[in-house]
């Protein structure tokens, strides 16, 4: 497996909406493979296809692999990854959750979002079966979350104008400085 380069802000690319997947084939259960290898390096517990750009429907995640106590880092967390093709939400609570979210696409900024506590989401898994899922708390959060990325969208988004145009600006600068560097 090779891991891929997760683009950040401000590439365009981030606000693209993805294209449904016609198939599960060997070949997208390698890019999944791939985008799961590069979720765990980061170090994450969710990626979009659009994260690597692939602007295609498809995600993984694993909301165990962040749980691990800074006492047992030298233990290898117990990993259960779930890779969704397609997925789309059924239903939402009307319950809220706030959680402090953060991204691979915008490093080091986090901000308290809040999204329904619960929700249901249909999707196809790794072996091409439609699947049905109830997601609640930091689960239903991350689902959330990637299938944002599908339709284009940040957690960003949820920020008000003048906190999302700081945190826009801030990347835009610091790609700015890159380029004279380089």
């Amino acid at each position: 497996m090779s891991k891929l380069e997760i683009i950040t802000l401000p590439d365009p690319l981030l606000r693209k909406q993805s294209a449904k997947v016609e198939r599960v084939d060997d070949d997208l259960r390698r890019l999944m493979d791939d985008m799961l290898e590069t979720m765990y390096e980061a170090p994450g517990i969710g990626l979009a296809g659009i994260q690597v750009a692939v602007p295609r429907r498809v995600l993984v995640m694993d909301v165990g692999f962040g749980d691990q106590d800074d006492e047992d880092e030298d233990v290898e967390p117990e990993k259960d990854p779930i890779y969704m093709v397609n997925p789309e939400i059924l239903s939402r609570g009307t319950e809220m959750r706030l959680h402090e979210e953060g991204c691979l696409s915008i490093p080091e900024v986090f901000a308290e979002i809040e999204r329904p506590n619960v929700c249901q989401v249909r999707y196809i898994d790794r072996d091409g079966e439609m699947r049905e899922m109830a997601c609640e708390g930091l689960l239903s959060t991350v689902v959330q979350h990637e299938i944002d990325h599908l339709n284009g969208k940040l957690f960003i988004d949820y920020l008000s104008r003048l906190k999302r145009d700081m945190v826009i600006k801030k990347f835009v600068k610091s790609k700015k400085s890159d380029a004279v560097v380089a």
